[in-house]
């Protein structure tokens, strides 16, 4: 059993340096300790970051790195995902959409694999 997302819960990149709060765009009906409960469609975009960022993938940290002569020089990040949270709770549904519990991962296009670290919602349990 893992515990729901929702508002605020924290979220970590594996590239980034810091951890950034999710922010819940996709509903605002359903509710779990006091706060709008997160779905697999809730994807991590602008202005939430993650501090800097130091995947060679991204292609603000590979020119910065080029210019330092291979030197790993990590630049601001900006989450570019496309896809939705994967899995999500298989049987709990928020407003027709999964809902995202804390073993869900979200991919960014520069490499990194988003996860939900800490969230606010520690005393309900879901699948």
């Amino acid at each position: 059993m893992g515990n729901p997302a929702v508002n605020t819960a924290l979220c970590q990149c594996t590239f980034g340096v810091a951890p950034a709060p999710l922010t819940v765009t996709s509903q605002n009906t359903v509710i779990g300790s006091n706060m709008p409960a997160a779905t697999i469609m809730d994807i991590p975009k602008p202005p939430m970051t993650f501090g800097m960022c130091s995947s060679l993938a991204n292609p603000t940290v590979a020119s910065a790195t080029a210019a330092a002569m291979g030197v790993l020089t990590p630049m601001p990040c900006i989450p570019a995902c496309a896809a939705p949270w994967a899995p999500g709770s298989p049987t709990v549904l928020v407003c027709n959409k999964p809902a995202l519990n804390n073993s869900s991962k979200c991919m960014c296009n520069w490499g990194g694999v988003i996860s939900v670290t800490m969230t606010p919602a520690m005393t309900i349990n879901i699948p």
